[in-house]
């Protein structure tokens, strides 16, 4: 069985901020967001790119769980040694809302595209993309 929590979106992005609405209520402002950057310098370079997963507990759910996210050259075998891993726990009240922001520094050999590969337990895996260009002249 797994946690039935549902990643709703997950994306790159530079900057998040919260802001209060009536109702109570809250509003998430989300800038950058981002599918490619161009490289800070010739390659081979690290970056370490900002993922935020958005994460739903339906009314039923337990409420808690884990959170991995696995890094993966694009056409790597899912199975094989990631470029990097982040496991978090997650506890959101059933039927609320939350986010989790996942930072993770990436060594790019080369130019090219890596796959953020992410689920809770052992729920429906997402996927998104990141591509690193080469630098801007």
């Amino acid at each position: 069985m797994f946690n039935n929590m549902e990643i709703l979106s997950l994306l790159f992005m530079d900057d998040i901020a919260l802001r209060p609405v009536p109702g109570p209520s809250t509003r998430i402002d989300l800038t950058g967001i981002q599918f490619s950057a161009p490289a800070p310098g010739p390659a081979p370079v690290t970056i370490a790119p900002h993922l935020i997963a958005f994460v739903w507990a339906p009314p039923d759910s337990k409420g808690f769980g884990a959170l991995t996210v696995t890094f993966h050259k694009e056409g790597e075998d899912p199975e094989s040694e990631p470029l990097a891993r982040n496991v978090q726990a997650l506890q959101i009240e059933p039927g609320k809302f939350n986010y989790s922001l996942v930072r993770a520094d990436l060594l790019f050999e080369d130019y090219g595209t890596v796959i953020a590969r992410a689920r809770i337990d052992d729920g429906p895996l997402r996927l998104a993309p990141y591509t690193l260009m080469p630098p801007v002249a």
